[in-house]
């Protein structure tokens, strides 16, 4: 009697992951300086982008043109009420963010803020998840 043959399951390609040259670059290394100076932070790779988390959660995301959206930012959660002032009061700099938006999060273009006003922000979005884990050292 011949034997069924059972079709393979069809091998996962890994998931392509974009190298980041030239401007891009930078604004990454700026985001990862600025969060990895964070207590506590990792840095790991989700949805194909880098990704910062502190216990185990996430408090920013670095996007890069993701879906062909045009922003090159990073992506935060914002206390309740900050999302919607942010973006009134300076939309060529905050921008709604899909997927995270409606949860609270604000995307931050790079090229519009300097320094150390997005590490002000990075350190807020940083306490605010933080706050919902175990006590980490503090940061400064």
């Amino acid at each position: 009697m011949p034997t069924k043959k059972v079709p393979s399951k069809p091998a996962q390609r890994p998931r392509k992951v974009r190298v980041k040259t030239g401007e891009d670059a930078v604004k990454l290394e700026r985001v990862r300086r600025l969060c990895l100076a964070l207590p506590d932070t990792l840095e790991k790779l989700s949805h194909g982008e880098p990704t910062f988390f502190v216990n185990n959660k996430v408090f920013a995301m670095f996007s890069d043109d993701h879906h062909g959206d045009g922003h090159v930012s990073v992506m935060i959660p914002a206390a309740e009420g900050e999302q919607a002032a942010l973006i009134k009061a300076e939309p060529g700099t905050y921008y709604l963010p899909p997927y995270v938006g409606v949860k609270g999060w604000v995307g931050i273009e790079l090229a519009a803020i300097g320094d150390e006003e997005l590490a002000v922000h990075l350190l807020e979005a940083w306490k605010l998840i933080a706050a919902k884990g175990r006590t980490p050292r503090r940061a400064s």
